[in-house]
């Protein structure tokens, strides 16, 4: 399957490249949440309305992995390689322990209910951040309930899982994240607001900052959400048309067009180099020229 990319910078196809792009499965309700273990070389993703996660293996086969999921979204595995998952139907965010069991990481905050945990990252240290948009309180991609929450914010759980804090809460709907190559700095997209800021990270953990860093704009379907950093430092995030890859500055390099709405994708197999790409019903993979960044 050839699908254009808008090239807007020389650079672009040095980072991205001309390869096909192939789709690998198709037949979903909408996918979220791709997230590949580097070493048990397989790729999980999350399929919202059907409240279902799969899993896509080293021989090509994709078999269910969990249900029901909660209507699970953003995944993503901890400095020890467990996974943990965001989830729209009970707005918690949860870990996958080796014997089996779900260990709750968070579900309130000041005695409220958490909207829906939506896209999550781990820091080195083993902090989680995480955003808390309300889209798993609507149809289809959650249960329809009321927010208890006056705001929608990102967080951090600590990494011993004993202390949830509120770092930002001017968001209108805050989705993916992601942290620069050093960790100084978080990049938080907005969903509604169509740009990506840039925080400063402390010694703490907690944020300074908040600047609008980049806005993702075109034509086509699509909107900030997935967003992942390459090995040097270029930034992936979905936008209208596609995935819009930006350089370490915030200049646009170019858009990955995608056949369908895409939501989010991670960087796999043994080289890092294949994007996979969870775009609505489908999910798709396109190798790239920068490898991604291994998550432990």
């Amino acid at each position: 399957m050839s699908i254009p990319a808008r090239a807007r910078h020389s650079g672009f196809g040095d980072v991205v490249g001309n390869a096909a792009m192939e789709r690998l499965a198709t037949g979903y309700g909408f996918i979220e949440g791709p997230v590949w273990h580097p070493y048990e070389k397989w790729l999980v993703f999350s399929d919202i309305p059907q409240s279902r996660m799969y899993r896509l293996g080293a021989s090509g086969e994709i078999e269910l992995f969990r249900a029901p999921s909660h209507k699970a979204n953003g995944n993503t595995l901890d400095r020890q390689g467990r996974l943990v998952t965001c989830e729209h139907a009970t707005s918690r965010v949860t870990r996958a322990e080796p014997n089996g069991t779900t260990t709750v990481l968070a579900t309130h905050h000041e005695g409220k209910q958490l909207n829906s945990p939506n896209d999550i990252v781990v820091a080195t240290g083993g902090s989680i951040y995480f955003t808390d948009p309300t889209y798993g309180r609507a149809e289809f991609y959650g249960v329809p309930r009321p927010q208890e929450l006056p705001f929608q914010g990102v967080y951090r759980i600590d990494g011993n899982g004993a202390r949830l804090t509120l770092l930002a809460d001017d968001f209108v709907q805050p989705n993916g994240l992601c942290f620069s190559l050093d960790e100084s700095r978080l990049f938080v997209n907005d969903t509604e607001r169509g740009h990506i800021r840039v925080f400063g990270v402390e010694a703490n953990g907690d944020l300074n900052g908040g600047a609008v860093w980049a806005v993702t704009e075109g034509d086509g379907l699509g909107a900030p959400d997935g967003m992942k950093i390459d090995s040097r430092g270029n930034l992936y995030c979905t936008g209208p048309g596609g995935i819009h890859v930006f350089d370490a500055s915030g200049d646009l390099l170019g858009v990955i067009a995608t056949p369908e709405d895409c939501a989010n994708f991670t960087f796999g197999d043994e080289d890092l180099r294949s994007l996979y790409i969870a775009a609505s019903t489908s999910l798709y993979r396109l190798r790239v020229r920068v490898p991604g960044l291994r998550l432990f």
